[in-house]
């Protein structure tokens, strides 16, 4: 039967935050306003590490650089990124963990707050097919499209994951409670409410809560980047 292994993405497979390096990224090149930008970027991401976000008043800032450029300039300036900021980024014992469920024949997803636009690139350096992120809504067709700016769907984030990996197990014609294995690794506190649905949580690089929290329920904890 299948097993599943789930992946968070930031500070879990990357020891970097994809969202916020990409808010980064944009500041430095002009794209956004630098002083403004990075101000807002850094209390998002204190916000986030504190468990205390608020995911909508983050998205409408994360997104609203999408809506204002055509897809093809937003390439262009991912690529950028991805070689700039990215590449360098990528190791080898995170490369080596999802080969290791590959080879399994397990099924591989990532799991992420970070939007699809910003992640998807990374996760297929990962050689993952499946991903579920939070989705930017878009409007018009082919050549066309365009981001609005808003969100589509549920954002992926706490409790959000828990509802998006439900759906597209479902998609798939699977059960998360019928899996005789599914593994979640995440860093974060935020995602403790998925890592109680799976059967083999793993706290990767965890942050101190999260640390807290697995010693406390016997939870591996695993190190990729010490």
């Amino acid at each position: 039967m299948t097993q599943l292994a789930l992946f968070d993405l930031d500070h879990t497979l990357l020891p970097c935050d994809s969202d916020y390096e990409w808010g980064q990224f944009l500041a430095r090149i002009g794209v956004v306003d630098s002083q403004y930008y990075a101000k807002q970027n850094e209390r998002f991401y204190q916000d986030y590490k504190d468990g205390k976000l608020d995911i909508h008043e983050f998205l409408r800032f994360a997104l609203k650089p999408l809506s204002e450029h055509s897809h093809a300039q937003l390439k262009e300036w991912h690529d950028q990124f991805m070689a700039e900021v990215i590449t360098g980024q990528l190791r080898q014992k995170a490369v080596d963990l999802v080969k290791k469920h590959q080879d399994a024949g397990d099924l591989c997803c990532v799991v992420t707050a970070t939007n699809s636009f910003v992640t998807r690139p990374i996760v297929e350096s990962f050689g993952i097919e499946h991903l579920i992120a939070t989705e930017p809504a878009t409007k018009g067709v082919g050549s066309d499209v365009i981001f609005t700016g808003e969100v589509k769907g549920i954002p992926n984030f706490r409790e959000g994951k828990i509802q998006n990996v439900h759906t597209w197990l479902g998609e798939q014609n699977l059960d998360l409670s019928q899996l005789p294995r599914s593994y979640f690794y995440s860093d974060s506190m935020n995602d403790l409410p998925l890592l109680e649905q799976v059967s083999h949580p793993v706290a990767t690089n965890p942050d101190d809560r999260l640390r807290q929290e697995a010693q406390k329920r016997n939870w591996p904890i695993l190190e990729l980047f010490a």
